[in-house]
């Protein structure tokens, strides 16, 4: 399963990190146009159509695991 991010700089990696509702929103925003890209787009990235559309549906909440820390 591919995870989409948002790249942040941290001052201190020990600390744990909480998405922002901004995160979330970007995150969603992602999620919608991976649903959308063609065969060949997602075949460059490695991914199923299957795969997508399973991805794309996951709620706003779920984060992935490095956001989490």
């Amino acid at each position: 399963m591919a995870f989409l991010s948002v790249s942040r700089s941290r001052a201190c990696p020990q600390i744990r990190r909480r998405a922002s509702l901004l995160d979330l929103l970007g995150l969603s925003r992602q999620r919608r146009k991976l649903a959308r890209l063609d065969e060949a787009a997602l075949r460059d990235m490695g991914l199923t159509r299957r795969q997508a559309l399973d991805e794309a549906r996951r709620p706003a909440w779920d984060v992935p695991h490095h956001w989490i820390r």
